[in-house]
Formats: structure tokens, sequence, C-alpha cells
């Protein structure tokens, strides 16, 4: 299960060796200050969208890229943890990042939002 753990001035979110075949994708590492907002969802899911690089059964699972018009996503959420935190970015390569976890609220709690 992915993790999102902040290390240095960067939040970083840890993933699986599942996760990484799933997604083709390595951790994805964003700085701090590229961070403008950190909510607690109930159905992670709902917030994916796009065309996807990655994994994913729709209302189940989705782990990976999703790209739309509007926006750049990574999700990484499994069928069992649909709950998780909504990460708003500006200026990295990803706009939002979405992680499924059992306790979203203290994960929300441990990640700094730029001023």
């Amino acid at each position: 299960m992915a993790e999102c753990v902040v290390i240095d001035d960067q939040l970083v979110v840890r993933l699986s060796m599942s996760e990484k075949l799933e997604s083709v994708h390595r951790d994805v590492a964003v700085p701090l200050t590229s961070i403008r907002s950190v909510e607690v969802v109930d159905n992670a899911l709902d917030y994916i969208h796009g065309m996807k690089v990655g994994a994913a059964l729709p209302g189940t699972m989705a782990v990976g890229t999703y790209t739309s018009k509007n926006a750049k996503i990574f999700g990484a959420i499994h069928h069992s943890e649909h709950r998780g935190v909504r990460i708003v970015l500006e200026g990295t390569d990803f706009d939002e990042l979405l992680v499924g976890c059992t306790n979203p609220e203290t994960v929300a709690s441990q990640i700094p939002v730029a001023s």
C-alpha cells in the first residue's frame, strides 16, 4: 500500500513493488512548496478521471497516472481503501495526488501546506 512521507523538503508517495509495476512508475516526490491544499476524501476514486497509464478496475482500484484536458493526476487507490487524501499541487509534473489510506485524517495532518 502506498504511503505519504515527508523527507527533508519533499513529500514522497512511497509505492510498494506491486504498485510500481501496476502504475508503471516509481515513487512520486514533490517539493513541499508545491502543495496548495490537502483534504480527506471519502471516496478517492471519485476524483480520478482521464486517460490512464497504469492499472484500474472501475469503482474498485486506480493505480497510475491519469491525464485529462484539465489535469494530470497520480493515484494509488485500492479496493480496500477508498478513503484517502487528495493533495492539490502547483508547479510540478502532477496537478493532484490521490492516495488511499486507512487513516486519512492522520496522514493529512502530517502533510504541510505551503503558504
